[in-house]
């Protein structure tokens, strides 16, 4: 099975981590590196109603993320893994010019 996340900036800048080799993190676990990130980069729901789904917390980590955690290679791993685990998806594209996350 292809054990994969890509986050796509634009059509010139994409971060990929095949993380195949490295080991999973728990769902639990997961929600709260994402959680913890998202408080700690003051990101802001993307619905104006306020309702934060998953994937919605996703896109606005990677988003306030931008290139400069995105390409340090050990805050990608901990995003990559907290992604997977928190979706429970072993491969997610998460494209930031769309705002869409696909499996």
């Amino acid at each position: 099975m292809h054990h994969e996340v890509i986050v796509t900036l634009d059509r010139s800048r994409e971060f990929r981590l095949d993380t195949s080799a490295i080991g999973a993190i728990t769902q639990d676990a997961a929600r709260r590196w994402l959680d913890d990130e998202f408080i700690r980069m003051e990101c802001e729901p993307l619905r104006a109603s306020g309702k934060l789904l998953l994937a919605d917390k996703v896109l606005t980590v990677a988003q306030a993320a931008g290139p400069a955690l995105l390409s340090d290679a050990t805050w990608f791993r901990h995003f990559a893994l907290a992604t997977q685990g928190a979706l429970a998806k072993p491969f997610v594209k998460v494209d930031l010019e769309s705002l869409t996350i696909s499996y």
